[in-house]
C-alpha cells in the first residue's frame, strides 16, 4: 500500500506536454524541497541527488505508449555518502503506480 498515489490523466497537446516536462526537469535541477505545477494542483517533493529510472515504451492498438518512471527512497538524507555508488537503473517492485507519468497517453 502506498502512502499517497497521484495520476493524473488528460489529453494535452505536444506544447502542453512539452511544458509539462520542462517544469519536471526544472524541478530536477533544483533538487530539495522543488514545487511542480500540475494545473490545477501543485505537488511538492523532495527530491535527492540519486534516483532510480525506469523507461517505458508500448506500441501497439495503434498506440504509442512512453512512461518515465522515477523512484527514490522516502528517507531522504540530501547528499550521497563519500565513496558510495550512484544508482543505475531499477527493478520493477509492483503494486499501483504513483504519478509516473509524465507524459499522458491522448485518450
Amino acid at each position: 500500500m502506498s502512502d499517497l498515489k497521484f495520476e493524473q490523466k488528460r489529453s494535452l497537446s505536444r506544447l502542453e506536454a512539452a511544458d509539462q516536462l520542462a517544469a519536471l526537469a526544472a524541478a530536477l535541477r533544483q533538487g530539495g524541497d522543488a514545487e511542480l505545477e500540475l494545473e490545477p494542483w501543485t505537488l511538492s517533493l523532495r527530491i535527492p541527488a540519486d534516483l532510480r529510472s525506469e523507461i517505458e515504451v508500448e506500441v501497439g492498438d495503434g498506440e504509442i505508449e512512453l512512461e518515465i518512471e522515477l523512484k527514490w527512497s522516502t528517507a531522504w538524507t540530501g547528499t550521497r555518502q563519500k565513496g558510495a555508488p550512484a544508482s543505475s537503473g531499477g527493478t520493477r517492485t509492483g503494486g499501483g503506480r504513483t504519478a509516473k507519468r509524465a507524459a499522458a497517453k491522448r485518450s
